[in-house]
């Protein structure tokens, strides 16, 4: 009985086809039941020949597929032609429902296959896609494995070679330390979320706690949000590094976020860094900043000041 409940379940679902012996008893069951319907409608109008079997080719279509649903429609034409509950003759007018019938069950057969093929494609677009997010997480997780082994690595062959330097050792151990815990972040950020300011000291912690300044509430940012806020802020901050304000003796940065309504802004403002020269042309790190809040209704504007770089972000914040 439960194999039985399994493979009906199955097979109305559209996930496998029933076995033949399997569809042809559920079609039976189905004509008697509409035959059964109009043995009952008889008693008040025994001109009803064909519409108790439009179920019957319905739900024996949507069961046990195209030959089934045509076998139960051609086994209810047939009933509906030759079998009487009533004194009613069979004539030209039951002749012309018979066609109309028929007309209506192959119309109702090829929408129920239709939708049989689609709901197929798309169960096997989905399956690929969840096959592919898994081999995208485990190329990922591995990705992230290699990297924490290789700043491992240089960790350990650093402090090897700057033994006999400690005060230089400190400074290297400290940011190497911070980097790793970067790393980390945007590891667990990737499934859970994290606050904004947990996000921000994480990636510029790195470059010392005394060059930068964060100007805002807590604030909570669901998983996707995060990992695009953190690329951003990666890739700023790494142009910081090599070429604005992190990269002179002087710079510092403030970074301020609030809140209007759903719509998260936030500014980023570099001061102190050298003149900015010929900007060349637009790198992978430019098309990551102009296109990885789209999906949040957001966008990122860059400006290039004598005092240093401005950049503004402007997202929604999703309710999930």
């Amino acid at each position: 009985m439960v194999k039985l409940i399994d493979e009906f379940q199955r097979g109305w679902q559209g996930i496998s086809r029933p076995s033949p012996l399997f569809s042809i008893g559920f079609a039976a069951s189905c004509i008697a039941a509409s035959t059964a319907a109009r043995w009952l409608l008889s008693m008040i109008r025994p001109d009803v020949y064909f519409t108790p079997y439009f179920p019957a080719v319905f739900f024996a279509t949507a069961f046990g597929g195209l030959r089934i649903g045509i076998a139960t429609a051609v086994m209810g034409g047939l009933f509906g032609l030759t079998l009487n509950f009533g004194d009613t003759p069979t004539d030209f007018a039951r002749l012309v429902l018979s066609v109309i019938y028929l007309v209506v069950c192959s119309l109702t057969i090829w929408g129920v296959e239709h939708y049989r093929s689609v709901a197929a494609n798309q169960r096997e677009i989905s399956a690929q896609l969840i096959q592919e997010e898994a081999y995208r997480k485990l190329i990922v997780d591995e990705l992230q494995h290699r990297l924490k082994n290789k700043l491992s690595t240089i960790h350990a062959v650093l402090h090897q070679v700057l033994q006999d330097q400690p005060q230089v050792w400190a400074s290297i151990d400290q940011r190497m330390r911070a980097l790793s815990a970067t790393d980390d972040l945007i590891a667990r950020v990737d499934g859970r979320g994290c606050d904004i300011k947990d996000l921000l000291q994480s990636e510029l912690g790195p470059y010392g706690h005394a060059r930068f300044d964060l100007n805002g509430d807590r604030l909570f940012l669901p998983a996707k949000l995060a990992v695009s806020l953190a690329l951003i802020f990666h890739e700023l901050a790494t142009n910081a590094g090599k070429y604005g304000a992190f990269s002179a003796a002087g710079g510092f940065l403030q970074v301020s976020w609030s809140m209007i309504e759903d719509r998260l802004n936030i500014a980023w403002d570099e001061m102190e860094g050298p003149p900015i020269g010929e900007i060349g042309a637009a790198g992978f790190g430019s098309k990551l900043l102009k296109t990885a809040l789209t999906p949040f209704e957001g966008k990122t504007e860059i400006t290039f000041l004598k005092t240093g770089i401005h950049c503004t972000l402007q997202c929604r914040i999703p309710a999930n």
